[in-house]
């Protein structure tokens, strides 16, 4: 039964132990409390999968960013703390899986950019996120624009005075949970996790902060994928094709063994992709 501690987005958690209950009221700030985490995938069986599905749908290929797509909603849904967020000094349980990310409208500098947010489904599974994928993919370059940049448009020609004061209002609104659904309805950073494909634009994976802005509690850069050297336990070196992924979390949502298994699960899944058939609440061994 919803309280009314809870927000449109997320249930107050009461029953913490008090490190997490102490840990916002000395550190508020999202930005000063990021871990950075650095990880290397093997897609040796990856690109395998992804053989044998572009095959069954030569119209829309499947690819690796829809797998890391669905691979990080499996993981968020099977490992829910990963899904907290921290504001106003207090701990939430959000109540949806969700993610997002900007689409470039044209690969060149002077490109528009939109925004495409996956709201995610216990029974989805690697195909349903596919076909959103491609969904949000055709509606983002067409003309149209999202929610959220329509309502920044607006925005805009509030005059340059009002500025200060719209800022303080519209943060004041964030912290309390009550920014207008029409303007943040596609804001990225009230998602799950924000992902950034670097790799599509020849760029290395590495650090992107949080935001103390919005709630999001997860932020994934995906690197190039190319050949780099896997050693066995002999110190063997074998060249494999493979993708760097950054990973900067809010340290404060759990704690530091609960967040290696997440990622321990996330690395099983995007090495193992055929995990991605089933639906993202069904449990797996890793």
């Amino acid at each position: 039964m919803k309280s009314i501690y809870d927000r449109r987005d997320g249930k107050l958690l009461k029953e913490i132990d008090s490190m997490h209950f102490i840990m916002p009221l000395m550190y508020p700030n999202r930005c000063d409390n990021e871990a950075f985490m650095y990880e290397r995938f093997d897609l040796t069986k990856t690109n395998e999968y992804l053989e044998k599905k572009q095959a069954e749908d030569p119209n829309y290929k499947y690819n690796l960013f829809q797998i890391i797509v669905t691979a990080l909603l499996k993981t968020l849904t099977l490992r829910p703390e990963m899904n907290r967020f921290i504001t106003n000094y207090h701990l939430y349980q959000r109540n949806e899986i969700s993610a997002a990310f900007t689409i470039k409208k044209v690969f060149s500098e002077e490109g528009g950019e939109a925004l495409a947010f996956i709201h995610a489904k216990p029974t989805d599974n690697i195909d349903t996120i596919h076909q959103e994928i491609y969904r949000q993919v055709s509606y983002c370059r067409s003309d149209n624009k999202d929610a959220s940049t329509a309502s920044m448009d607006v925005l805009q020609k509030i005059p340059l005075c009002l500025k200060k004061t719209l800022g303080a209002g519209a943060r004041f609104l964030d912290r309390h949970g009550w920014m207008p659904e029409s303007v943040v309805a596609t804001d990225p950073y009230r998602a799950s996790v924000v992902i950034a494909n670097l790799g599509s634009i020849k760029l290395h994976a590495g650090y992107h902060h949080l935001t103390n802005w919005g709630t999001t509690s997860v932020f994934c850069l995906i690197g190039q994928i190319k050949k780099r050297p896997f050693y066995d336990d002999d110190g063997n070196v074998q060249m494999k094709m493979s993708v760097d992924v950054g990973l900067t979390v809010d340290e404060r949502i759990s704690d530091g063994y609960y967040c290696s298994r997440s990622i321990a699960l996330l690395k099983k899944l995007i090495e193992n992709p055929e995990l991605l058939e089933a639906s993202l609440s069904e449990e797996i061994d890793y």
